[in-house]
């Protein structure tokens, strides 16, 4: 009787002790979090931001090409094409600056250059469109007279992208493409192909949308980027890589292009009338000298937080 007691009150004796242990090392945890608990969470919220502005982004370390680090050289000077060859940095690297407009009054005119025809055509941009207001991304037109003749890559409230060839006298042929309330805040590759009978509509690669043309298209010369300028629809968001070609790309072309990403040089240099990187200036790099005329666009060089390449 009195061993079991001895082992009883050695037993108790042991836990008191444990708990006694337990209890002592709780305190110091507590302690510890008190002491480090803050430096802690001030961590975590800068590393959060950090995220949110995209520092652990891989485009943030991504190689950036500089303005003209890649252009077409035409050795028999404009509107040739013989002998004509990229120089220069064209491995697709992504720009450094990506054009700027603010919806209100932001634009860039290109008005000089060869006549810019409409049989057959090729338009191509990358956008990232904020919001929901209606906008275009690419116009040509009679730049002496109006922007009834023409035709356009426009973003359209948020809803889709659109394309339109148009003719004042004879018509207007419209197409929608995409999914219809496409996110903003995001990039697309849109181009618009018309070869003498067909206009179609590719977003990111693929093919959305096409018709065959009632309209008689029109010979225009001159074109705008971000607005129309007349119609006062400005584009809200950031365009980058412009081209257009005088040819009619197969869908192969195209999907070659997206691929490329957006830092992505021309493919058909033969064909090719204007190449407008946008990437720190408005300047026509497809040896053609049709320089762009910038007003209110600013070229941004944080932009590439949002961009994941194709």
């Amino acid at each position: 009787m009195k061993t079991f007691e001895k082992e009883t009150f050695r037993e108790s004796f042991n836990k008191v002790k444990l708990l006694g242990k337990a209890s002592a090392k709780a305190q110091s945890a507590m302690e510890y979090l008190m002491t480090y608990g803050w430096a802690i969470l001030i961590i975590a919220v800068v590393l959060g931001a950090l995220f949110e502005l995209g520092v652990f982004n891989p485009m943030t370390f991504a190689p950036k090409a500089p303005p003209g680090a890649c252009q077409v050289f035409r050795p028999n000077g404009p509107g040739t094409t013989s002998f004509i060859n990229l120089e220069g940095i064209c491995s697709g690297e992504i720009p450094q600056y990506v054009a700027q407009f603010n919806g209100q009054n932001s634009y860039i005119s290109i008005s000089s250059g060869p006549i810019l025809n409409y049989k057959p055509v090729t338009l191509s941009a990358w956008a990232y469109p904020i919001g929901y207001q209606l906008g275009f991304i690419l116009i040509k037109c009679n730049y002496m007279n109006s922007c009834d003749d023409g035709g356009y890559l426009r973003w359209y409230y948020g809803y889709a992208f659109d394309a339109q060839i148009a003719n004042s006298s004879t018509g207007f042929d419209l197409i929608y493409g995409g999914a219809h309330g496409e996110p903003t805040n995001s990039w697309y590759y849109v181009v618009e192909t018309y070869d003498g009978n067909t206009q179609k509509l590719y977003i990111n690669g693929d093919l959305v949308a096409s018709n065959t043309l009632s309209t008689t298209p029109v010979v225009t010369q001159g074109m705008f980027i971000g607005s129309s300028v007349w119609f006062g629809q400005n584009f809200n968001g950031s365009i980058a890589n412009v081209q257009i070609y005088n040819t009619s790309l197969s869908a192969n072309d195209i999907q070659a292009l997206y691929q490329e990403g957006i830092g992505g040089a021309p493919i058909n240099l033969q064909h090719l009338v204007g190449w407008w990187p946008l990437n720190g200036n408005a300047n026509d790099y497809s040896g053609n000298g049709n320089n762009g005329q910038a007003s209110n666009v600013i070229y941004v060089s944080n932009w590439y937080s949002s961009y994941t390449p194709p």
